[in-house]
């Protein structure tokens, strides 16, 4: 069981307030802040080139805790602005051609169809939805019935943006990879609140965020390539740090994951990441993942007891997101008055995940997002203050 005195000690930005919008982007723990900070201070004082050659060991640290986290080496994983970004570099370096399908998830994101239907405009691809079950996950018979050679890229979300439902990501996997398709998982809802394996997952390459459930900063993600893969697929961009110019007209790419990454980055908001990421693991991944788990099972439970309320969420097993309803509320003034409370939640609009909102005829949902560093008083006063205004 976490301490939660200490992760509330540990996070000063939730005294005063609920917060419950770590789906959207969490509150940093003050090791966070302080590492950030005081790297931004010492760029100040010597200069950015110094200031990042005198961190050299800290900025390798975070490939290595990252890896610890999920399950990889350091070498199959490069470092990012944002979980968009590697999934998109990665996304865009898979070589498609006329007829090539690429099938992705019926709760997809906005970002990940717009990447697909525009590569799929640029290549003469399709791109076709997988249908759901009748639980709201991914539809495993549905999945291999549509699988045939031409399955090039299939396009995984772990949790989608809109609720807690929970994919079920390794046996979809298993399944496309008797087609020979590469597997692209969305990880930036899961990263920080439920156990990622990689090698468990079969995974050919996850992209995450650092702002969410791991309590990084802002302009922070990472991109995960199966060992293989990270040897042999070339990004569509390069620069001096991910390839060499090894002749007037020749070039080397990198011989790992780094081939992704830029020489310009934002090392502050990196060693950030490397501070978040090394809290949950001195904290215990495990007791983190099931105090995300109890207090969204605690409002999921109790939140439809509230007359008018009704909870969204889908599928068998659910994460650490809690989407609603109130009667009569449009979601955006459901979370309105909620501030007024200095309560923070956020909504999901149709237009993120446009398959699955219009498929049940929703507009928008409230999105509850409790991390483990709220309290269940918190908690409690969340759902006085959705019974005030239902």
């Amino acid at each position: 069981m976490v301490n939660n005195s200490r992760l509330r000690a540990d996070t000063p930005g939730c005294e005063g307030q609920v917060f419950l919008d770590s789906a959207g982007s969490s509150l940093p723990p003050q090791v966070v802040v302080d590492t950030a900070v005081a790297h931004l201070r010492r760029e100040a004082e010597i200069g950015g080139y110094r200031a990042a050659t005198e961190r050299l060991d800290d900025l390798a640290a975070v490939k290595t805790g990252i890896g610890e986290l999920i399950g990889a080496a350091p070498g199959t994983i490069a470092l990012s602005d944002s979980a968009s970004r590697s999934w998109t570099d990665f996304f865009y370096s898979v070589p498609l051609a006329p007829g090539d399908r690429i099938l992705i998830s019926g709760s997809d994101y906005a970002s990940n169809a717009i990447g697909a239907l525009q590569r799929a405009r640029q290549t003469g691809a399709t791109v076709e939805p997988i249908p759901s079950d009748s639980t709201g996950q991914l539809d495993l018979e549905a999945l291999e019935s549509m699988l045939d050679e031409r399955v090039k890229l299939v396009s995984l979300v772990h949790v989608p943006t809109n609720g807690g439902l929970i994919n079920p990501v390794g046996e979809a996997t298993e399944i496309a990879h008797r087609v020979g398709a590469l597997v692209l998982l969305d990880a930036c809802q899961s990263a920080g609140q439920l156990p990622l394996d990689v090698t468990a997952l079969g995974v050919d390459a996850l992209s995450a965020t650092g702002r969410k459930w791991l309590r990084g900063p802002r302009g922070t993600g990472f991109l995960y390539l199966r060992p293989e893969l990270a040897a042999t697929l070339e990004p569509g961009r390069l620069d001096l740090h991910s390839a060499a110019w090894t002749g007037p007209g020749e070039y080397t790419l990198a011989a790992d994951a780094s081939r992704f990454e830029f020489w310009e980055c934002d090392v502050a908001g990196r060693l950030g990441l490397g501070a978040a990421v090394r809290y949950l693991l001195d904290l215990g991944p495990a007791q983190a993942y099931q105090a995300v788990a109890d207090r969204a099972a605690y409002l999921r439970k109790a939140l439809p007891e509230v007359p008018g309320v009704r909870v969204r969420d889908l599928g068998v097993r659910q994460a650490g997101i809690v989407s609603f309803t109130v009667a009569g509320l449009q979601p955006a003034e459901v979370r309105d008055r909620l501030r007024e409370e200095s309560v923070t939640v956020t909504v999901s609009h149709r237009e993120s995940t446009l398959l699955d909102m219009t498929a049940r005829e929703l507009t928008s949902v409230v999105r509850a997002s409790p991390h483990y560093f709220v309290s269940f008083e918190d908690l409690d006063r969340f759902l006085d203050a959705v019974a005030a205004l239902a």
